[in-house]
């Protein structure tokens, strides 16, 4: 991966990773580069499971919705379980 492509996946990931916040029932009481890394992993693992849902690897011209709408599915649930295990620690 190049550093193009690392940048863009912190970029797209931090998008994703908001709109899961967004989306996410409740208060979060999460840091936003806790956010930001499960925004990263829902868009790797969606993109993995468009891909292998797929099956052809092919690339559709434009967006590609319905992977989208993956990525931001598993965002919400990424950032709902980072929000239950570490929302509730108190700072000393």
């Amino acid at each position: 991966m190049t550093v193009t492509g690392i940048i863009t996946a912190i970029i797209i990931g931090a998008i994703i990773g908001l709109l899961g916040r967004l989306f996410a029932p409740g208060k979060q009481n999460i840091s936003i580069v806790v956010t930001i890394i499960v925004g990263i992993i829902a868009a790797l693992l969606g993109t993995a499971i468009w891909n292998a849902i797929q099956n052809s690897g092919a690339d559709t011209p434009g967006i590609d919705w319905i992977e989208l709408i993956i990525q931001i599915v598993l965002a919400v649930i990424g950032v709902s379980i980072a929000a239950r295990v570490l929302g509730n620690r108190r700072r000393v």
